[in-house]
């Protein structure tokens, strides 16, 4: 990373990022819950970021950005597909079958990956006691949620399809590390909301057969959605996409990508906070521990790290607590 981009970045500005990426995504996950009472999960994601990539685009345009260098484009469909389709597409299946609060425990363990699949970092990350103790920890807390669901499982008091989506939880979290990992390594000549722009687009129209493939069009009738869904879609394109992650890929350019990935310590607290004060879900005692190893495991592995940058914010962000989505 440039130490001289990370200098040139306004505290202020990088303080106020750092809150839309944690408050904002950490109320995604509900308002995601509730968007697919309405819409099929792949037309969704298709209506979200192609409504969403437009309205970038369209901005960006007005503001004088150009719009065509192959390379960034390439870069961002890349991305786009990594982060909005593979990863963000499969958390939206999963919520119509799994409550958005377990959902988000489960990809909670995002940062790991990051460091996981960060093999250039191999020798200096491994090599830190923390970092390893982070790696085994979180994993024992994927296991203690796991075990849960499957004894439930076995008694018949939990459906299958929501066994099936926990499984397919562990995909969203290896996605999003490496399409990160790939932004932030591959860098771009573009300015940030240029690249979200187009990351939203292409992977919105990527959902459009994805959405055909599962026959959502002949069973969609657009009269039948409730208001609350619109509600949510519009919160979901103005807040969760447009601001949110235009923050986050700004991060990325001028911020570690461990420091970044803490959203992942705040999101799944206010996730949990909003599912059961507001959408009427329950969560057990073992569910809160299996958060809390989580994100001690998180902690334990960018601790490390932490203190090797000059990064003047709250303490929130030095270390971060319980106080995540």
């Amino acid at each position: 990373m440039n130490t001289q981009l990370i200098n040139k970045a306004p505290t202020w500005l990088v303080i106020l990022a750092f809150a839309i990426v944690y408050i904002v995504w950490g109320s995604t996950y509900f308002f995601i819950g509730m968007a697919v009472h309405g819409f099929p999960p792949m037309l969704m994601g298709a209506v979200r970021f192609i409504l969403a990539g437009i309205i970038m685009l369209v901005w960006c345009r007005a503001k004088g950005d150009y719009l065509w260098n192959k390379r960034d484009m390439l870069t961002a469909a890349v991305t786009g597909l990594l982060l909005l389709v593979a990863a963000n597409g499969t958390i939206i299946w999963v919520e119509t079958v799994v409550p958005s609060a377990m959902v988000a425990i489960m990809v909670s363990v995002n940062p790991i990956w990051v460091i996981i699949l960060d093999r250039a970092n191999w020798g200096i990350n491994l090599r830190n006691k923390s970092t390893v103790y982070g790696l085994i920890i979180g994993f024992a807390g994927v296991l203690l949620l796991f075990g849960e669901s499957f004894i439930q499982s076995l008694s018949g008091s939990v459906d299958r399809k929501m066994i099936s989506g926990l499984l397919l939880l562990l995909f969203p979290p290896i996605a999003w590390a490496a399409g990160s990992l790939f932004s932030k390594k591959r860098g771009t000549t573009a300015p940030a909301r240029v690249n979200t722009g187009w990351q939203m687009l292409i992977a919105g129209f990527a959902f459009v057969p994805l959405a055909g493939a599962h026959h959502e069009f002949s069973n969609f009738y657009i009269s039948a959605v409730p208001t609350q869904s619109w509600i949510a879609i519009a919160y979901l394109i103005l807040f969760g996409s447009i601001a949110a992650f235009s923050a986050y890929v700004w991060l990325l350019q001028v911020r570690p990508a461990a420091q970044v990935s803490t959203h992942s310590y705040v999101n799944p607290v206010i996730a949990v906070l909003l599912g059961v004060g507001f959408g009427h879900e329950s969560i057990t005692g073992l569910q809160v521990l299996g958060l809390v190893v989580i994100l001690l495991s998180v902690l334990l592995v960018n601790l490390s790290k932490y203190g090797k940058f000059n990064f003047r914010l709250p303490m929130i962000v030095k270390c971060p607590q319980m106080n995540k989505i």
